[in-house]
């Protein structure tokens, strides 16, 4: 399976959050989706981790800088 990679930076925040989790997909999903919870907000429900899989990315196609704001993943 390929690797997968979750960018926190896709997203705005009051925060400016730079967290970048890769890995195999259910370990990024289930890393996301805690860190969403504990550090932003979020309930970590079976809808935010639906929305995280969507939003997954190919680690391969990581790039170190802050993306601009509103450039999520297709």
């Amino acid at each position: 399976m390929a690797r997968m990679m979750a960018d926190c930076r896709r997203w705005p925040s009051e925060m400016n959050c730079s967290l970048v989790i890769i890995g195999e997909q259910d370990e990024v999903v289930q890393a996301a989706a805690e860190h969403a919870a504990s550090v932003h907000g979020h309930e970590n429900n079976e809808e935010l981790r639906a929305q995280l899989r969507d939003f997954l990315e190919p680690a391969d196609q990581y790039k170190p800088e802050r993306q601009a704001e509103g450039a999520l993943p297709g």
